[in-house]
């Protein structure tokens, strides 16, 4: 063992100029790309799902929970349904919940100076998280609830306020129509703030008011509103907090957020599928190019083997020096790999250098998310895949004959 470690080391770091001293080179680089684009992509991927659903749920958190209606969008005005405190103990209740919020929305007109613009008012709460949704509040603030009948202050988006010529302050009408009566109502607001998601389905509908002036302009009693926002510790239990309450012995139905806007979600597991085929083509890369070298080192050291077997070493031991070089390679690689591809993460996360078409990708540059443990999964299982497919070509020393070896050229 000590031997073949010696012989192997010599080889290994040898500074003569040579062929194998080239191929060695290239598949350290080979599997340092492979083991960049892995962990690269493993980070975008992450980044991109975590951003963007992160915006989906501070917008309507991770269910609703509204008055249950057969083949009704989801995306649209709700049938008003009395405050129910059983259903909302009910709710808080659920493992994992964190927050219950009471939410409305309502079909309406923008007006400026007879430009208008159709909407969906989403009328909230006093008692409303507002540290969800003032992350993205370009200008202004957000609303106050002081009047005692309801608030004259709205959020828009920098969408309709560009298409409008709406700006902050500006005091504009809103009107609410009702079809089955036939008739409209309108209120002078004023606009205290802009918002931008850069999710154009959110960006170019929605408008954010009191749920009282809802309620006061549609005749709704004063404890009806259209369902409830429910946001979970954990998006991942979503699927399972949603059959646990669609169980309750209520009138209400409850939907994840990925039924609402099931476009968003498909496109992000799309990066799923996205990541997998990098993942696939990379390893593929790294062990061709790794077993390429080692057969192209066994081969070059045909004359070196047929010597050694000669003075009796045994063809374990010369497998262990071609299997060290392996792994000097293996691990020079995923060396450099590592610390390049999260290099390139760290400064892309410190300095947005990779930017995007926001009405795209939902963001205006390329989100980076680190997950260490996958980043250490990506270089012990390349480096463990590589070092057990290179076993195969040092399988070819024990097919070389002493006497030809020591004569070949």
């Amino acid at each position: 063992m000590n031997l073949a470690f010696f012989i192997g080391k010599r080889i290994a770091f040898n500074r003569q100029k040579s062929f194998s001293r080239f191929i060695i080179r290239l598949s350290v680089a080979a599997t340092a790309v492979s083991v960049m684009a892995m962990i690269i992509t493993l980070a975008f991927v992450n980044g991109f799902q975590k951003t963007v659903s992160e915006k989906v749920f501070s917008f309507w958190g991770h269910l609703r929970v509204q008055h249950f209606e057969m083949s009704k969008s989801l995306v649209s005005e709700e049938t008003p349904i009395k405050k129910n405190d059983t259903v909302y103990h009910l709710i808080k209740q659920q493992t994992g919940v964190t927050q219950v919020q009471a939410f409305a929305t309502k079909s309406t007109v923008l007006e400026k100076k007879k430009e208008i613009e159709g909407i969906l008012f989403k009328g909230i709460e006093n008692d409303y998280d507002s540290s969800q949704l003032k992350k993205f509040i370009t200008q202004g603030r957000w609303l106050k609830f002081d009047d005692s009948l309801y608030s004259r202050e709205i959020i828009i988006s920098a969408q309709v306020a560009e298409e409008l010529k709406i700006y902050l302050n500006d005091t504009v009408n809103i009107h609410f129509i009702s079809p089955q009566e036939g008739t409209a109502t309108h209120r002078p607001v004023r606009v205290v703030g802009i918002y931008k998601t850069g999710i154009e389905e959110y960006d170019k509908l929605f408008v954010l008011g009191d749920l009282r002036l809802i309620r006061r302009l549609s005749n709704w009693e004063p404890d009806e509103i259209g369902g409830y926002e429910v946001f979970i510790k954990d998006y991942r239990q979503m699927d399972s907090v949603n059959e646990r309450l669609t169980e309750l012995p209520t009138v209400w139905a409850s939907k994840t957020i990925k039924e609402v806007y099931p476009n968003i979600f498909d496109w992000l597991n799309i990066q799923d599928v996205n990541r997998n085929v990098v993942f696939v083509v990379m390893a593929i890369v790294a062990i061709i190019n790794l077993i390429t070298c080692l057969l192209i080192l066994v081969l070059e050291r045909t004359r070196m083997v047929g010597i050694l077997k000669a003075i009796g070493a045994t063809n374990n031991s010369i497998q262990q020096v071609f299997l060290y070089n392996a792994g000097v390679i293996t691990l020079a690689g995923v060396g450099i790999g590592l610390i390049g591809g999260v290099g390139l993460c760290l400064l892309q996360q410190y300095t947005g250098f990779i930017s995007l078409d926001e009405s795209t990708y939902y963001v205006n540059k390329a989100p980076v998310d680190i997950v260490w443990w996958q980043v250490a999964g990506v270089c012990l299982g390349t480096a463990v895949v590589c070092f057990i497919c290179l076993i195969v070509p040092t399988l070819l020393v024990r097919s070389i004959k002493p006497v030809k070896a020591i004569q070949f050229r």
